[in-house]
């Protein structure tokens, strides 16, 4: 979804990347799918960047000069390589990541520089908390709101693994331990990003997406835990275009099943493009010799949550 949103919209800002994924340094759960281009060019692909340590590595240029100077010449060289095979969109995507790297070097650095915000705005987030899954999800909330601020069009924040090799929300036992802990990281630093984004106004015209991985059955299975489940889960948006206060939608009184106002994903996706201002159906690109969309043949716009 992010590199969709980003093919139809293009970047506010031109030293960096239209998507961003924010991660606490480990792959998220899922795999690099969750962050990838898919068929789209591979300059909508996210940037990763970690919350510890060097958030993005080789950000900074070892002596400028010969770094335009070999940089002048891998585009030549790619250049001359894409016009012996015609148009070659693979081509013509590596060299925009070339010259998108080289203008990053300046405007990353001091865009994650957290020392520029004041000690109020980083202990509402939680910067400085004891506990690690905390602080390392705060920072990236943090950021988030910087990146978005410097017009960065689509950030994606990933919740810590929390040590699960299922990841924090594929959890299949002791739910009450580790759901509590999933509220401790993540309620603090979620409240104060919407309201920093109220604060200075951008909370109007951001759209925020809150989701975990999948829903998960009523019964618990196994005693202690619960399992994979499709049939009837919720998320929640804020901010951009949505109906404050609205709940949409119920599942039966087991939780089994959606069964008042079932929202598909591409009925999700539908509702977002269009509260970005894009027609799910005319944002297209031609894969394989079709016109392809986000919501594939399906999707309608859920115009109840709207304001």
């Amino acid at each position: 979804m992010g590199s969709w949103i980003t093919y139809g919209l293009g970047s506010e800002n031109d030293n960096l990347p239209g998507y961003v994924l924010l991660n606490s340094g480990a792959v998220p759960p899922g795999g690099k799918e969750n962050f990838s281009n898919g068929y789209l060019p591979a300059s909508y692909q996210a940037t990763s960047i970690r919350a510890d340590g060097d958030p993005l590595e080789n950000i900074v240029p070892a002596r400028a000069s010969a770094q335009e100077l070999k940089l002048k010449w891998l585009l030549e060289q790619d250049r001359d390589f894409a016009r012996t095979l015609g148009d070659n969109a693979e081509v013509e995507s590596a060299i925009r990541n070339y010259e998108m790297a080289f203008r990053m070097q300046t405007a990353v650095p001091d865009t994650l520089d957290l020392s520029q915000e004041s000690a109020a705005t980083k202990d509402s987030y939680g910067i400085n908390a004891k506990d690690e899954d905390l602080r390392l999800y705060a920072i990236q909330c943090l950021r988030a709101r910087r990146l978005i601020e410097s017009g960065v069009r689509f950030v994606e924040v990933t919740a810590n693994p929390l040590g699960l090799d299922n990841g924090t929300w594929d959890q299949h036992g002791s739910l009450k331990p580790h759901h509590e802990k999933n509220a401790l990281v993540t309620d603090q630093p979620i409240a104060a990003f919407i309201k920093d984004l109220k604060q200075r106004g951008l909370f109007e015209e951001t759209l925020i997406l809150w989701a975990g991985e999948m829903g998960r059955t009523p019964h618990t299975g196994n005693g202690h835990g619960r399992d994979h489940h499709t049939s009837g889960y919720s998320v929640w948006l804020a901010g951009g275009g949505i109906k404050c206060g609205t709940i949409y939608g119920a599942t039966d009184e087991f939780g089994m099943h959606a069964v008042e106002n079932p929202v598909a994903i591409y009925d999700l996706h539908a509702t977002i493009l269009h509260l970005l201002g894009l027609d799910h159906e005319r944002l297209t690109f031609r894969y394989g010799g079709r016109d392809m969309r986000l919501t594939d043949v399906h999707g309608q716009v859920v115009s109840e949550i709207l304001a």
